[in-house]
């Protein structure tokens, strides 16, 4: 591919740039990246205030797009870019949000830190609520959660382990941590101000 070809792409529309990309047109992928990249990293930095984290965001989201060229029915490319990136961003948010959850669950269950008889209450209450909310969950939805917060499988694994679209799969899990959310809603109060003395 010599250097003018390249400048070719730079007048290319982003529908040209699409058609070329299901072609398999690695000039065309280059040129989305180019044209792209930094606008997209930039609200992911926004976002997150991480480099780091924004810059994996934003190479998952191009690995994607090239992996799924000749499946993925895209309209207009720039909207789908930068919805692409915000439901990144909201997926890493919640899956930190989970991880400092477990986190303050695995201090408590600590013997050295749990010590005291009210740390010891709090750790059985949370453990309760948690369970009494997950079994309160739709039968989908809750198989949804355990495969996805539990067992650590990827919306596309869950898809095909419970035979739904990817699309279906997110609709569960979404409605789910909604639900935990609610369901957790008054013990979180109590363990808010724990968390912050832990700190």
């Amino acid at each position: 591919m010599t250097y003018s070809s390249f400048r070719m792409y730079v007048s290319f529309t982003d529908a040209e740039l699409l058609n070329a990309l299901q072609a398999e047109d690695e000039a065309a992928f280059a040129e989305i990246y180019k044209r792209y990249c930094f606008r997209l990293f930039t609200v992911a930095y926004q976002k997150l205030r991480s480099r780091e984290v924004a810059e994996e965001l934003v190479q998952e989201l191009f690995a994607t797009l090239w992996s799924r060229r000749a499946t993925h029915h895209i309209e207009e490319l720039q909207p789908y870019l930068f919805s692409a990136i915000r439901y990144r961003i909201i997926n890493y948010i919640k899956a930190e949000k989970l991880k400092a959850g477990y986190e303050l669950y695995c201090r408590l269950s600590t013997p050295e830190t749990t010590t005291d008889t009210e740390d010891l209450l709090a750790l059985h209450d949370l453990q309760e609520a948690l369970m009494a909310g997950v079994r309160k969950l739709p039968e989908k939805s809750r198989e949804v959660f355990e495969l996805s917060r539990l067992e650590h499988h990827s919306v596309q694994e869950i898809s095909v382990l419970v035979n739904l679209s990817e699309k279906t799969v997110e609709y569960h899990l979404t409605k789910a941590l909604k639900l935990l959310k609610n369901y957790l809603r008054d013990f979180l109060l109590i363990v808010i101000p724990f968390l912050l003395f832990l700190k």
